[in-house]
C-alpha cells in the first residue's frame, strides 16, 4: 500500500516526508494506521548511524495507532483495536521462553537490521529497498507493520498521543526504578539525566515513597521540572563536588539508588563513587560502540552492584497497563513530559529534543498523512 513516511535519505540527513510503499502483513503481522510516534535519542541515533540500520531508512519506534488489519495468523488483536507497539522479540530463545522478552537474544537485529526476521524488506520507494521494520515497526509513518509479539492493547479513553511517550522512554525508566533499583518507600534515590527516562524513573520513585530523591542535570529548565514532579534536592551536574554533594545529600551513607541515563564515562565513575553500601547503579542511556569507563575495584566491596537493563527490565504486555493505571489515578504524570508536534515538523521535534528545550517530543499524524 502506498503510505507517507519521515525518510533519512543519508545518515545524519535531515528527515523528509515522502510517499513509499509498505508491505501487506505476514501472518504474525498487524497493519497499524499510526496516530503518534514518540521520538527519542534512539532515533537519532539511528539517524546519525550509530547503529546499523541502513539509509534510505524509516525509523521510530514508539508508535501508537489503530489495528486497520491483520495477519491470518493474529489472534490477540482485530482491526479497529487501539495499541501500543513496543520492543519486538522472537518468542524462542531462551530467554523469550523464560519470559524476558527484553533481553530477546535476536533482539540487535529484530531492532537494527532495517528488515523483517526472515530477512525481506517492509519498506520500497521506486523499487528500490528502504531501511524499516525498525524496532519491527518504522512508525515515522502514517501506517505501519508490527508483530503480533510487539503490540499491546490499551482502552479507548486514555490520549493515544500521552501514551506514545511510553514504549521506549518511559517505561524504561519507570521500569528501571520498580523493576531493577526496587524502588520503595525511604529508599535513596539519584537519577542522573533528567530526560524523558530519567524522569519517568524519578516519578516511578515518588510514587514508591522514595526519599530523598535527587535530579542531577545540567540545564535548569529540566531541574525545575524535576522538582516539580517529585525531585527533594536538584544538582548540577557540572559540580565538581558531586559525589560530595550526594553522600551530604544522604547523611554520608551514600545513594542506594543510582539511575543513568547519560552514559557519560565521567558521570559513570562519578555517580559510582556515590553508591551506598549495597546499592545499585543502573545504565540505561546508549554511547556509541567502543566507548568505556572506569572505576576503581574496591567500589564492588560492601555487596553493590552495577549493572544496565533494556526497556525497563518489564513485561511489556503487563507493565505497559500498569503504568496506564497509574497514570489515570494520577500518580504518574508522564503528560508533563509531553509536547506535539505535527508531522511535518518532524525535524523541528527532533532538534528540540537534541537541545533540551522538549522533554518528550511526540509527532501526531493526522489520518490523512
Amino acid at each position: 500500500m502506498r503510505i507517507r513516511a519521515a525518510v533519512i535519505n543519508e545518515r545524519g540527513g535531515a528527515f523528509a516526508i515522502e510517499e513509499v510503499d509498505l508491505d501487506a502483513p505476514q501472518p504474525t503481522e498487524v497493519l497499524v494506521r499510526m496516530v503518534a510516534s514518540g521520538i527519542c535519542q534512539t532515533d537519532l541515533h539511528a539517524r546519525d548511524g550509530y547503529f546499523p540500520i541502513p539509509a534510505p531508512a524509516v525509523v521510530g519506534h514508539e508508535g501508537v495507532g489503530v489495528v486497520e488489519s491483520v495477519g491470518s495468523g493474529v489472534r490477540s488483536v482485530r482491526p479497529g483495536d487501539r495499541v501500543v507497539m513496543v520492543s519486538p522479540s522472537c518468542g524462542e530463545c531462551e530467554n523469550c521462553r523464560a519470559d524476558h522478552s527484553t533481553y530477546c537474544m535476536k533482539l540487535p537485529g529484530l531492532k537494527m537490521n532495517g528488515v523483517r526476521a526472515d530477512g525481506s524488506s517492509t519498506l520500497h520507494r521506486g523499487g528500490q529497498k528502504l531501511g524499516g521494520a525498525f524496532f519491527q515497526q518504522s512508525s515515522l509513518a502514517s501506517h505501519a507493520l508490527a508483530t503480533e509479539r510487539n503490540v499491546v492493547k490499551v482502552s479507548a479513553d486514555v490520549d493515544l498521543e500521552v501514551l506514545a511517550s511510553m514504549p521506549c522512554g518511559v517505561s524504561t525508566g519507570a521500569g528501571a526504578a520498580i523493576n531493577v533499583l526496587a524502588a520503595r518507600p525511604g529508599l535513596s534515590f539519584a537519577v542522573l539525566g533528567t530526560g524523558a527516562v530519567g524522569l519517568a524513573g524519578l516519578m516511578a520513585a515518588k510514587d514508591a515513597g522514595c526519599a530523598p530523591i535527587v535530579a542531577v542535570d545540567i540545564k535548569p529548565n529540566r531541574l525545575a521540572l524535576a522538582r516539580e514532579l517529585g525531585a527533594t534536592h536538584t544538582l548540577d551536574g557540572n559540580d565538581p563536588d558531586l559525589v560530595g554533594e550526594l553522600r551530604e545529600i544522604t547523611a554520608g551513607r551514600g545513594v542506594q539508588a543510582i539511575l543513568d541515563t547519560t552514559a557519560v564515562p565521567e558521570m559513570v565513575k562519578r555517580s559510582v563513587d556515590a553508591l551506598a553500601m549495597l546499592g545499585v547503579y543502573c545504565l540505561v542511556g546508549s554511547a556509541r560502540g567502543g566507548v568505556e569507563a572506569s572505576f576503581e575495584m574496591r567500589v564492588l566491596q560492601y555487596g553493590r552492584t552495577i549493572r544496565g537493563c533494556i526497556q525497563g527490565d518489564g513485561r511489556p504486555h503487563a507493565f505497559i497497563p500498569e503504568l496506564i493505571a497509574r497514570y489515570r489515578a494520577g500518580r504518574f504524570p508522564m503528560d508533563r513530559l509531553v509536547t506535539r508536534y505535527a508531522f511535518a515538523d518532524v525535524n523541528r521535534a527532533a532538534a528540540d529534543l537534541e537541545s533540551g528545550r522538549t522533554i518528550k517530543p511526540v509527532v501526531c499524524i493526522p489520518q490523512e498523512a
